[in-house]
């Protein structure tokens, strides 16, 4: 899972969905409207009209339909490159998070920039949505390190799982900010993630000091747990304010405020901490190329699934992010989850499951 973005997306991507119904340009009510007004209605002369089996109507009704099943297979690809990403995170050891994070930021930048000349939408974008660009880009940019910063410090499955739990702030900023309707079900499923994140965390308070069962001091896996809340605190919030924008704002114009400022967060948490270096190891350097290759090609096919599938079925599939981060921590890292991730899995991932099926259920309508 990728700082849901991701990113996702995600660092999730954010792309623009079209959920209004398309209209072929140059369709009109008016000749019902006069017809029903009682005025004459000129009809068209039937050269100019086209034949049944004329070549006119044959680009509509002969255009390809997307093959079955393509939109979940990129969503596949897309939780498998997230993975991916985030394995390499956390084989980079040696660089600190935050680092990592200013690496991606010039990746994506140097692809970012030409979309945007090409696109002719500017550097700034609308004078009445900037102050939305700013939050996006600042809590997107911190969500990004603090998944990074848990990557690094517990388990990849166990921050995998946590992220999980964005789909609940989202409601429940959605429900304060946009005063859109909560549900009896969205308190279910906020209790279903409290209970997930806690099988995880396992305080001893509740569990006893040796039921953790962790290789590494349980105060390394608490602070890992509370950056990677705060990644789907954050995360959940930035898809609120993008909701906000809603299609005034191109997509890759978000991305940009996202990049740019989180290079500059970045480089003052470096220049605070005095963390920078390049990496030693020509094969962390690999690492970093990889991982802003893989975060970016996440995101793109993320997007074009959102494209060809329902945003509900995208969001159940990407929980498949859950099952390669189990996978990976076992090939790469011969760690296997204990029963209580497991658990805290399942109660998350039904968690965000549900909340997509009940959003889907209601466009649906």
């Amino acid at each position: 899972m990728q700082p849901q973005d991701n990113a996702g997306a995600s660092d999730p991507g954010d792309p623009g969905l079209l959920l209004t119904d398309y209209a072929p340009p140059g369709t009109s009510e008016e000749p019902a409207a006069a017809e029903a007004a009682g005025a004459p209605v000129r009809s068209k002369c039937c050269r100019c009209c086209p034949s049944p089996g004329g070549s006119g109507a044959e680009p509509e009704a002969k255009k390809k339909a997307p093959c079955p099943g393509l939109g979940l297979f990129y969503t596949l690809l897309s939780a498998f490159l997230f993975s991916l990403s985030s394995l390499f995170v956390k084989k980079v050891q040696d660089v600190h998070a935050v680092e990592i994070s200013a690496f991606r930021c010039v990746f994506q930048m140097l692809v970012i920039i030409p979309c945007l000349i090409y696109r002719k939408t500017g550097f700034i974008g609308p004078k009445d949505r900037r102050i939305f660009l700013v939050l996006r880009g600042v809590l997107g940019s911190t969500a990004m390190i603090l998944i990074y910063y848990a990557f690094q410090t517990m388990s990849l499955a166990d921050a995998t799982v946590i992220t999980f739990s964005s789909p609940v702030f989202t409601s429940i900023f959605a429900w304060i900010f946009l005063k859109e309707k909560c549900s009896p079900w969205d308190a279910l499923f906020t209790v279903f993630s409290i209970t997930g994140v806690i099988l995880i965390v396992r305080p001893p308070f509740l569990f006893g000091s040796s039921s953790s069962g962790m290789e590494e001091s349980y105060s390394v896996h608490l602070k890992g747990t509370f950056a990677a809340l705060g990644h789907a605190i954050l995360a959940g919030m930035t898809l609120v304010i993008l909701r906000k924008m809603g299609k005034s704002v191109d997509y890759f114009l978000t991305v940009w405020y996202y990049v740019i400022f989180g290079l500059f967060e970045t480089i003052i948490v470096l220049f605070i901490l005095g963390e920078w270096s390049l990496p030693y190891c020509g094969l962390d350097r690999l690492y970093l190329i990889l991982i802003g290759l893989f975060g970016l090609g996440a995101q793109v096919f993320l997007t074009k699934g959102l494209q060809i599938e329902k945003a509900g079925i995208v969001a159940i599939t990407r929980t498949m992010d859950v099952v390669f981060a189990f996978i990976f921590q076992i090939i790469f890292f011969n760690d296997v989850p204990t029963w209580w991730t497991v658990g805290g899995a399942i109660c998350l991932v039904a968690s965000s499951t549900g909340a997509a099926l009940r959003k889907w259920y209601q466009s649906s309508k």
